[in-house]
């Protein structure tokens, strides 16, 4: 392929178009109206508009994604994640308009991203499945019979979806029938698809992730696991390879049963099962994410391999690049999802412009982003603004190179999970790596504290700074090649607190 489009925007268009750069490959971007300056479209090689600022005006619009491919005189389309990247009739659409789509076959995004044809597929490969209902839930009296099969706690989960969208935890039967009416209500709403099935709820799980690689010549290798569990609103905020719950015999285990879901479906590309580990280490599959995983550049650190080159290379029908089938790590490596949003106030979205930005960089330390200084951040996408990866021989000194970023780490003029981030990060159940799925849950009054403790000083200095600089007019000192300076810094946090 010589020129692909990239149906996406932000920080995975950016992170794609490199690699395309690297591999000489043209790019073209696409573009919605508040998104003409954005980075994403200012480092393609060609660039063309696709509709207004909803997502249903623009970045969803099969129609037009077609067309400027077409127009552009791209061989290939590569979807990136979120949008459609999982949705199999713009897979369809992208193939019927003689283009290479960069991603699975249109049969395994159908079968693997319906959970209950999943959880099927993975029965049949004999991989270990949690107790739940082998079909779609049709009414109350069926729902009945198997959580009372099952036992309670149980979990409600939409068949056609995810995001913790259309999931209710019941706990006991009073509440089967109101949380089954809400549950099918919201799948539809989001999904337009009100299927309901019912899994049986762990209460303390860990969710771990197996990232693979396949070609259409039978080769498929999966790569160490990826620990997911800091989790808000089913969302990840934190990953982290390998996991240190996961022993190297476990992940073996994940690793073969991987690759039997692999197999099983005829799947080729990149892809994640997922799985939840329960406080014994049974491991039960969860389900499979048919795409490029947002958290892939924490694989990537720790084997020096770039997925989407290999994606790339597997959808121009050429093989892995990989002799092993099992691919094992070199040191540790934790991704914070820096998004714009307030961590400690229920993770309220934040808009607005960004007045300046300074990134961290140094030894081990990757951003993937897709932002720029004067940039509008707008509450039509998704608020992920960039991925900060930190790399380490050790997971101790990946924490601390981490932390040390986060610091560095300064975005003025919205609010971001930067500090929420630096909390965990600091927190000692996190460091000694005893946390579930349900840390952010059970630990926020501790994080708020060591929040409210910590930006104490902060604030004080932002005082003292923004009152030098409303008496003295003296001009700021300025450090090369920088943007910004540790002075303007902190008038910026001044002025975040109504300082200056």
């Amino acid at each position: 392929m010589k020129k692909i489009l990239i149906a996406n925007r932000g920080e995975i268009a950016v992170r794609i178009i490199r690699t395309c750069h690297e591999m000489g490959i043209q790019t073209v971007a696409v573009y919605s109206d508040v998104d003409r300056q954005s980075p994403h479209v200012l480092m393609s090689t060609e660039a063309y508009p696709i509709g207004s600022a909803p997502s249903t005006e623009s970045y969803l619009r099969i129609d037009k994604l077609i067309e400027a491919a077409k127009v552009s005189g791209a061989e290939g389309l590569h979807p990136g994640y979120g949008f459609l990247s999982e949705n199999p009739k713009f897979a369809q659409a992208v193939i019927d308009a003689n283009l290479i789509w960069i991603g699975p076959p249109v049969d395994a995004m159908i079968n693997l991203g319906d959970k209950i044809k999943a959880r099927q597929t993975a029965k049949r490969a004999h991989v270990p499945v949690s107790p739940g209902s082998e079909s779609e839930i049709t009414d109350e009296k069926v729902a009945k019979k198997i959580a009372s099969s099952i036992g309670y706690p149980i979990l409600l989960k939409a068949v056609g979806g995810g995001g913790g969208k259309g999931m209710r935890i019941v706990n006991k039967p009073s509440e089967l029938s109101s949380s089954l009416e809400r549950a099918m209500s919201e799948a539809g709403a989001s999904f337009s698809d009100s299927r309901i099935f019912i899994e049986k709820y762990l209460p303390n799980p860990r969710h771990i992730e197996i990232q693979f690689m396949a070609d259409a010549h039978g080769n498929v290798a999966a790569f160490t696991e990826r620990e997911c569990s800091v989790q808000r609103r089913y969302q990840k905020l934190i990953e982290e390879s390998p996991s240190s719950f996961i022993s190297r015999s476990l992940w073996k285990k994940m690793a073969e049963c991987a690759i039997k879901i692999v197999t099983e479906s005829g799947y080729v590309g990149a892809g994640t099962v997922e799985y939840l580990v329960d406080e014994n280490k049974n491991f039960y599959f969860l389900e499979m994410n048919t795409r490029l995983q947002v958290e892939h550049p924490v694989t990537e650190m720790i084997c020096g391999l770039d997925i989407v080159r290999e994606q790339i290379r597997v959808a121009s029908g050429k093989k892995l690049s990989l002799d092993e089938e099992y691919i094992g790590h070199r040191g540790h490596a934790i991704e914070c999802r820096i998004y714009a949003e307030n961590g400690f106030d229920n993770f309220i979205p934040s808009t607005g412009t960004i007045q300046e930005l300074h990134l961290p960089d140094g030894f081990g330390i990757r951003f993937d982003h897709g932002i720029r200084m004067g940039q509008e951040i707008t509450p039509y996408y998704d608020p992920l603004l960039g991925k900060l990866v930190a790399w380490g021989n050790s997971r101790k000194d990946t924490l601390n190179r981490m932390k040390r970023a986060l610091k560095e780490c300064h975005i003025v003029g919205i609010e971001t999970t930067i500090p929420f981030c630096i909390a965990v990060i600091s927190n000692r159940q996190f460091q000694t790596g005893n946390y579930n799925t349900h840390f952010i849950e059970k630990s926020f009054d501790e994080l708020l504290r060591f929040k409210q403790d910590n930006m104490g000083i902060e604030r004080e200095l932002a005082c003292a700074v923004a009152g030098i600089h409303t008496t003295n007019m003296k001009p700021e000192p300025t450090i090369t090649n920088r943007k910004t300076t540790e002075a303007s810094l902190w008038k910026s946090i001044g002025r975040k607190e109504g300082l200056s």
